[in-house]
């Protein structure tokens, strides 16, 4: 009998949860599993610690948790579009990334992910999973390790200044763009 059951739920399609949300006027959406927290701009703004990397222009402040740093990225900054009032930062699991974007939309079901057209043949490739259509509409489904590449990490690293010791006083602290 649960053999049967087993069977008849994989032959479904399979679903997976996902956060729509909104960068410059587009929709984008993200795996909701990959998402460890959503946090308001506010929320954040006496943790993020401003950093200046020059060649890294989408990258313009880190949270340290503990010894880990979380680099957020300007969600409009890396799709290449024109700045935006973000209020939202995405937490992202599973890599050092937190995402700045403008708002969510909604929480949707997606039930099936496409291959990404042949069009998509840069470094764009690495910046989406896929595609889904959702109320007559196409969004892209953005991989969520693929904000910043091994490169780009180990240059904001090597960017960072040292922890300070917890005695001391704090400072270089800095609000995040609206």
């Amino acid at each position: 009998m649960r053999v049967a059951a087993a069977q008849a739920k994989s032959h479904g399609p399979r679903t997976e949860q996902i956060i729509l949300f909104r960068v410059s006027g587009q929709v984008f959406a993200v795996s909701s599993a990959s998402v460890q927290e959503v946090r308001s701009i506010d929320s954040l703004s006496g943790a993020a610690t401003e950093i200046n990397q020059p060649t890294l222009r989408k990258v313009r402040h880190v949270l340290r948790r503990g010894d880990k740093a979380l680099y957020v990225v300007s969600a409009a900054a890396h799709f290449g579009l024109p700045a935006s009032s973000a209020s939202l930062v995405f937490v992202l699991r599973k890599t050092r990334t937190a995402l700045l974007v403008d708002g969510m939309d909604k929480m949707a079901t997606m039930s099936r992910l496409q291959a990404l057209p042949l069009a998509y043949c840069q470094e764009e490739r690495g910046w989406y999973r896929g595609l889904t259509a959702l109320d007559q509409n196409v969004i892209p489904v953005v991989n969520p390790e693929g904000f910043l590449t091994t490169e780009e990490f180990a240059l904001l690293d090597a960017s960072l200044p040292p922890l300070e010791d917890p005695e001391e006083p704090a400072s270089g602290s800095s609000e995040l763009p609206q």
